[in-house]
């Protein structure tokens, strides 16, 4: 993508192609574009030292998302730093932390979304107060059975629970505040020290946008489930993904506005069908000012009231 979002180029792999090879291959590509610059943006499944190290070799830039979990630096010593936050875009926040020096030296930026902060907590108060409706029923039936080991083993509660002496499953207030401290949050890391933690946190939301638009691919024109085979249908999955991004980018360029606030806009415009004795009538509804905007900014021509008339075929009587 350019650094204003536009997706320029796309890569299929094989499902068992390892994260170095993939790196080494969009390199090898990019390189010949002969690109005055380029830095390669991924999430947290992509971070590993061999990674890192393929990503810097020749001068390469990069912005990773860390992972953040419990006992590593990144939770212990990035997200521990006191420091202010600085707003650079809605819903985000951002604060720089630098880690060691010389060679050594690792620069991370913190963001911050408030409303995946307040989604989270949410989130979080539900499953509690599910977990404390439940473990007392648990302790009667043993601390060992089917549905307190379901519970334990469960992506959605085990990591709120421990265990007492006696075995018996109980809340953990330490995970329960590892998890508060990480609400709305996530770290980005970066080689590029002429980027801007702006830069770094929109570099990476990017990204973001990418997962987005092949999500929307699937879910938003109803075709799952999905079951590609052949690899000439995969890529072409993927290409339509990329059309549908730009088309994104494109309509958001020209409106100054969120592709969510425009589709909004454009959902007003209604085809309504009327059936009649004398035939059918489709009509488009009226646009309302801030539709018809949309289409101003889009350079689309509003559609005409009337789309079509059809009216029943006549009966010739038979002859005798």
């Amino acid at each position: 993508m350019t650094r204003d979002g536009l997706p320029v180029r796309s890569w299929v792999f094989r499902g068992d192609t390892v994260d170095v090879e993939t790196v080494a291959q969009v390199k090898a590509d990019l390189r010949g574009w002969k690109l005055t610059r380029s830095v390669f943006v991924g999430d947290a499944g992509m971070v590993s030292e061999a990674n890192l190290r393929a990503l810097a070799a020749g001068g390469g830039k990069y912005i990773l998302c860390m992972p953040v979990k419990a006992g590593n630096a990144v939770s212990e010593e990035v997200l521990a730093r006191p420091g202010r936050y600085r707003a650079v875009a809605p819903n985000l926040e951002v604060k720089e932390v630098v880690l060691g020096d010389g060679e050594r030296r690792r620069r991370y930026v913190v963001c911050f979304n408030g409303e995946e902060a307040k989604r989270q907590h949410a989130h979080r108060a539900q499953v509690l107060a599910e977990l404390e409706a439940v473990l007392p029923e648990l302790r009667a039936v043993g601390a060992h059975s089917k549905r307190a080991c379901a519970l334990r083993t469960s992506e959605r509660y085990g990591k709120y629970l421990t265990q007492d002496r006696h075995g018996r499953l109980k809340l953990d207030p330490a995970q329960v505040r590892q998890a508060e401290r990480l609400d709305g949050k996530f770290v980005v890391h970066s080689n590029d020290d002429t980027l801007t933690p702006e830069d770094l946190a929109l570099g990476y939301k990017q990204l973001l946008h990418v997962e987005r638009a092949w999500r929307l691919l699937k879910s938003g024109l109803r075709s799952r489930p999905l079951f590609h085979w052949d690899p000439h249908r995969i890529c072409a999955h993927v290409s339509l993904t990329m059309v549908a991004l730009l088309l994104e980018r494109l309509a958001e360029r020209a409106c100054g506005d969120t592709w969510r606030n425009i589709r909004d806009d454009l959902r007003q415009i209604k085809l309504a069908q009327f059936s009649t004795p004398q035939g059918e009538l489709w009509q488009v509804t009226e646009p309302l000012p801030a539709v018809a905007n949309r289409l101003k900014q889009l350079g689309i021509p509003p559609p005409p009231p009337i789309l079509k008339i059809a009216t029943p075929p006549k009966h010739t009587p038979h002859s005798s």
